[in-house]
């Protein structure tokens, strides 16, 4: 995979950059200064080419905005609904770099071309939602072509995005040059030894709801982590799976006989072995040994398993964690997160967290800034984690 290290001479080229600035917007219309880490992960790779005197363009997404019928060679369109739009993401950014950001009303069109080429040595531009055209996400050559005419060389600094096969990160590298930027090479770096070469003991914790997305991660990592260690819906999947009741905790969309394929008993993987239910009939928590659910719901990990799993975690010299322990939202469910955390926060190993709702409970907590490293993309970690390619990087190569 090329890096854009590997380019000498940047002084007047039009870099054309794929972002992850899917940040959430205030009702306000602003970024939060405590939300902007995936736009403040970015800045490297951006003074990186100011120093080298290039004209850089920006390109990313913010949310699933209704998707534009236009076809693409229209004028530039006006943004519906301001909720999905990037402009606020230019301020902030523009605050963060203390210059000023040209933002531009859409991201193909007469007006991009226009002012792509005005731009000076220099030049920062911030291109509207992506996601305002259907044909991002459906890998769009015709599309891709159009924001490629924008520039000299393409740059994918997004890993966030890089496990989906859209225009922009995929497509797009067929019209220009391409390059991994500083931020995704580091992502990579460190996912891949993490996995291949951390240093040990090695714990990965993996929790949250996505069980279909993650029950491949526990598959893949089974011989590669010391320990591994699971919550949520994931451990609910996991216990249905060896036969043990889960009363009517919520499983996910997953084939029961896929998950029997994993080593389920393999002495790496441990499971809540006591939990904390919601009794319906009375309305509150309630502790209960895992076999023994009824008609109640897991909803969190119980204090032997916070127990156990707090000691694997301090003795560990590598922590991956992707996913809460339970539904951290409900201060009655917040103890297995809140523990983890805890846990996960005093240990000496190096740290690395990725997901939003991790990142969101660890912020709520107190504790994101005492993270090693935040990965900017939760899903393409998880695509990586379980041993599959990702198509922005395979794009690259």
């Amino acid at each position: 995979m090329k890096t854009i290290k590997e380019i000498k001479n940047l002084k007047n080229k039009k870099v054309l950059m794929r972002v992850g600035f899917n940040v959430p917007i205030g009702d306000s219309g602003i970024v939060n200064e405590k939300e902007d880490w995936r736009i403040r992960a970015a800045l490297p790779m951006i003074e990186y080419l100011l120093e080298k005197e290039a004209k850089i363009i920006l390109m990313g997404h913010l949310g699933r905005p209704e998707l534009s019928q236009k076809p693409i060679k229209s004028k530039a369109h006006k943004v519906k609904s301001q909720k999905h739009s990037l402009r606020p993401v230019a301020r902030r950014l523009g605050e963060l770099l203390d210059r000023e950001i040209k933002f531009v009303d859409d991201c193909v069109g007469n007006e991009a071309k226009d002012v792509a080429l005005k731009m000076q040595a220099g030049d920062i531009v911030l291109l509207e939602n992506l996601r305002f055209y259907k044909q991002e996400e459906e890998n769009d050559e015709e599309f891709a072509k159009n924001l490629a005419e924008l520039a000299d060389i393409y740059v994918n600094n997004a890993f966030s995005v890089s496990h989906r096969a859209h225009a922009s990160v995929c497509a797009v590298t067929k019209f220009l040059p391409s390059y991994a930027g500083l931020l995704l090479e580091k992502e990579i770096k460190l996912l891949s030894e993490a996995i291949h070469n951390s240093k040990r003991p090695s714990t990965i914790i993996i929790g949250g709801a996505k069980a279909k997305t993650k029950l491949p991660v526990v598959k893949f990592v089974m011989d590669k982590f010391d320990h591994i260690l699971v919550g949520g819906v994931v451990a609910n999947v996991i216990l249905k799976a060896k036969g043990i009741d889960t009363g009517k905790s919520l499983l996910g969309d997953v084939d029961l006989e896929e998950a029997k394929k994993i080593d389920l008993d393999n002495n790496k993987l441990y499971i809540p072995f006591d939990v904390i239910v919601c009794n319906s009939r009375i309305k509150r928590a309630e502790l209960s040994p895992v076999g023994k659910i009824g008609d109640e719901r897991i909803l969190d990990i119980g204090p032997d398993t916070e127990e156990l799993f707090s000691k694997i975690i301090a003795d560990s010299e590598t922590i991956i964690w992707n996913g809460p322990m339970g539904k951290f939202e409900n201060e009655n469910f917040l103890s297995g997160t809140k523990k983890v955390a805890e846990a996960v926060v005093k240990s000496k190993g190096y740290k690395i967290v990725g997901g939003g709702d991790t990142i969101t409970a660890l912020d709520q907590l107190g504790y994101l800034d005492d993270i090693d490293y935040v990965c900017t993309g939760g899903g393409a970690m998880l695509v990586f984690l379980a041993g599959k390619k990702l198509p922005g990087i395979e794009a690259l190569n």
